[in-house]
């Protein structure tokens, strides 16, 4: 062979090395790109380890496995199984709508009493307002609704249903004040949106954060449960059973775990996986001999270390009327609540304790619990709330 040929052979040869090296180079950057926009699944394959060389705190470890999670606490990953649709925020509200028209409240009956009459004389006006103050609505603002229909009443007359019908919705709009801002401080800054829920046992109050992680899940976004009730064991079973239904992890401690580190370690989750939404559930009362709002106050201390608490959410019972506005001055003062969630706002609720607690605490009702179903938490709405109970059914 001459050495011209040998010379084509070998160049042939290397040429073809450097484009298999090229290829081979190009089909690999590309995998690692595409691993870097696509979000890994907590537990995953190939979800990627911490810059220790631990596994991602969302995932599972294995047997004698070091996550850098306090010891106490436990990542709880979303079952694989189907994953329900949350209902829309508009069937939530027509939801909202349908629970509350026709009910046989004390403020709906009142309200209805007034328009049905063709003549109101001071007796009337008496039995009004009575039925206004065992509705919850309280005196102040029953005194305030009583005088301005009175005024305008007497000017328009009530021989018009229709009319005294609308000076009514007029006003009771007014009253429940459709201007304040009800929105939820979910937006994702440099970390995640961090919304703790309190109130006493009983309330709803596990069962309100589940419903609420459907809501922001049925909104596209990503969330972290942490299950801070560490008094209850069947608390942060609930939780973790609401998270499984729509895909979400759950962290937890042992029965009795300190409440703040659950808290604290659930933001860091969130912080880690980049979520949306970290929703922190809180103990309703305590099995030690610490105050429950001094470690509500623990841990929204500990949590903002992290990140900042946008929104701390207090759970009221409807039906239980002044209880419920005793306990919400409480936590006003401990935990500087942003907003309410009323649960059991049904027939079963007098419907005034929206106003009172309003004007009790400065801060809007901004979610309501309408029944045991999954998506019976419904976004409240002023308008939708008159006219749901100005509808005689």
């Amino acid at each position: 062979m001459d050495p011209v040929t040998l010379w084509i052979i070998v160049g042939a040869i290397i040429l073809a090395a450097f484009v298999a090296v090229g290829v081979i180079a190009t089909r690999r950057r590309a995998a690692l790109l595409r691993a870097r926009e696509t979000p890994q699944l907590p537990g995953q394959p190939g979800a990627p380890a911490d810059a220790d060389g631990d596994v991602d705190l969302l995932e599972r470890p294995g047997p004698g496995a070091s996550t850098g999670v306090a010891p106490d606490v436990e990542v709880v990953e979303p079952e694989l199984v189907p994953l329900d649709r949350p209902d829309s925020r508009e069937s939530r509200l027509a939801r909202l709508r349908r629970r509350l028209s026709g009910s046989n409240t004390a403020l709906s009956r009142g309200l209805l009493m007034l328009i049905s009459r063709d003549r109101i004389d001071e007796e009337t006006w008496e039995d009004f307002e009575d039925a206004l103050i065992t509705s919850d609505l309280g005196v102040g603002p029953t005194t305030e609704l009583v005088e301005s229909l009175r005024a305008k009443l007497r000017v328009d007359g009530v021989a018009d249903p229709v009319r005294a019908r609308e000076i009514l919705r007029t006003e009771l709009v007014r009253l429940v004040d459709p201007t304040l801002d009800r929105t939820l401080n979910t937006a994702r800054g440099d970390v995640p949106a961090v919304i703790m829920v309190v109130g006493v046992n009983g309330t709803g109050k596990t069962t309100t954060v589940g419903k609420l992680a459907r809501v922001l899940v049925g909104e596209d976004k990503d969330v972290v449960l942490g299950a801070a009730d560490t008094f209850r064991a069947a608390a942060a079973d609930q939780l973790a059973t609401w998270g499984d239904r729509v895909g979400v992890p759950t962290i937890r401690g042992a029965e009795g775990a300190d409440p703040a580190s659950v808290a604290f370690e659930a933001v860091k989750a969130g912080i880690e996986q980049e979520v949306d939404v970290v929703l922190i559930d809180t103990a309703g009362r305590l099995h030690t001999k610490t105050g429950l709002m001094d470690e509500l106050g623990k841990v929204k201390r500990v949590i903002e270390r992290q990140a900042p608490v946008g929104e701390v959410l207090l759970v009221l019972d409807a039906t239980t009327g002044q209880n419920g506005l005793t306990q919400a001055r409480i936590f006003r003062d401990v935990v500087n609540v942003t907003g309410i969630v009323l649960t059991k706002l049904d027939g079963s609720a007098k419907g005034g304790i929206v106003v009172q607690v309003q004007r009790e605490l400065g801060v809007p009702v901004k979610l309501v619990g309408l029944g045991e179903g999954v998506d019976d938490l419904a976004p409240f709405d002023a308008e939708v709330f008159v006219d749901a109970l100005l509808d005689q059914g």
